[in-house]
């Protein structure tokens, strides 16, 4: 199936996306009432899967390719499907599982859909603060079904910038000199716990810029969407030791932020104003 099957046209697609998400969302706050039971670990013994995650990827996946069963899906916790349609599922359960553990509301349903190696449409629904951010490729982004823009650019000093940690110690080691840097270059940092929500709240104009190492497909695919519909540019290069590094913010004020981050140390084997590698 191509991208001008009207099955797959990214309308549909995001419908599907955020009905898809909507449901897995009242289940995992459902199983939060409930009691969260930690599965297994990831990267380190504090970087966790709950159960929940678990049940709602698996919720997701049978939504999704009960709709459409040609299709092929990557999900965070392990679900990793061959389709034939020539679209592909990538999907983030719980984005923000420390945060849904602790009570926290900043979590959210992550889903994008890529057509022939492009993202299409994409859905966040973060259930806890009732917010959903949706976007279609050359259709827009909104959040509750209104239009959403970045935030105008200020100077860099004014700047609030989010970031995430990874939950390895030496890599934590290495990401807070880096921070040391940027720190006093700009407003203040915010360490929110989603990269998906993150990113959309640059895209929504609630932070000014955003960078994190170490993220995945599945924590950006559907907010990056939203954000370069919004009027963002997310950039996927490269951290000093190899490990993918997002860098975000506004059209106008992209360029001058990057180059900040480059001067922290961000981003491996580059001088201040030297070219992107996205990976």
């Amino acid at each position: 199936m191509s991208a001008a099957d009207p099955a797959a046209d990214p309308d549909s697609l995001l419908d599907l996306a955020l009905a898809t998400g909507r449901e897995a969302g009242e289940l995992v706050v459902r199983l939060r009432t409930e009691g969260v039971e930690v599965a297994a670990t990831k990267s380190s013994e504090i970087d966790i899967v709950t159960l929940a995650d678990q049940a709602a990827e698996q919720l997701v996946k049978e939504r999704l390719l009960g709709a459409r069963p040609d299709d092929g899906m990557v999900g965070e916790e392990g679900d990793d499907l061959r389709g034939s349609s020539g679209v592909v599922w990538i999907v983030d359960p719980i984005d923000g599982t420390v945060n849904y553990l602790y009570g926290l509301p900043h979590f959210a349903v992550s889903i994008a859909a890529e057509v022939d190696g492009e993202v299409v449409a994409g859905a966040v629904v973060a259930p806890a603060l009732g917010l959903e951010y949706a976007a279609t490729r050359g259709g827009g982004a909104t959040c509750n079904g209104s239009a959403v823009r970045p935030r105008p650019v200020v100077p860099l000093g004014e700047r609030l910038v989010g970031t995430g940690f990874s939950y390895e110690q030496e890599a934590r080691t290495r990401e807070a000199a880096y921070m040391s840097v940027l720190l006093p270059r700009i407003r203040d940092i915010r360490r929110l716990g989603s990269c998906a929500l993150d990113i959309c709240a640059v895209a929504s104009g609630l932070l000014d810029a955003y960078v994190e190492e170490g993220a995945h497909i599945w924590d950006h695919a559907a907010a990056g969407l939203v954000c370069g519909e919004a009027g963002g540019i997310l950039e996927v290069t490269r951290s000093p030791v190899g490990k993918r590094l997002l860098v975000c913010a506004p059209e106008d004020g992209f360029d001058d932020f990057r180059t900040a981050v480059v001067e922290a140390g961000f981003v491996g084997g580059e001088g201040p104003h030297a070219p992107a590698t996205i990976g």
